[in-house]
């Protein structure tokens, strides 16, 4: 591997840390400081709301297929009509996101066998 790659996946990895390790830094200082003045709200309000807008963003973006053809589109579409009628039958988060992954996968292998 070159030099660049592996410049590439450090700042990848540093990224990725920075990402989770500064936010929690942040609250634990932040909740130390609640602690010491006796307040009742420790945990600020736009903090309950990040978990969830994340992943509407992850899910908006995973909803257009990276190649724009017919087989994608079909893909993509039976793979998030699976993964709602699992989900709708478990109510969990695991199944739901292996069946939508193995269909999308089985209508892409399908698509290539069929062309």
């Amino acid at each position: 591997m070159g030099s660049a790659l592996w410049i590439a996946m450090l700042a990848a990895a540093l990224g990725t840390l920075l990402m989770r390790l500064l936010p929690l830094l942040w609250m634990q200082r932040h909740l130390a400081r609640q602690r010491e003045d006796s307040a009742v709200e420790a945990m600020p309000g736009w903090l309950s709301v990040l978990g969830p807008a994340m992943i509407a963003a992850m899910f908006g973006v995973s909803l257009v297929p990276t190649s724009l053809t017919l087989s994608s589109w079909l893909a993509t579409a039976c793979g998030v009509l699976l993964t709602l009628l699992v989900w709708y039958r478990t109510r969990s988060l695991g199944w739901p996101v292996f069946a939508g992954v193995a269909m999308y996968g089985a209508v892409k292998l399908l698509a290539t066998i069929a062309a």
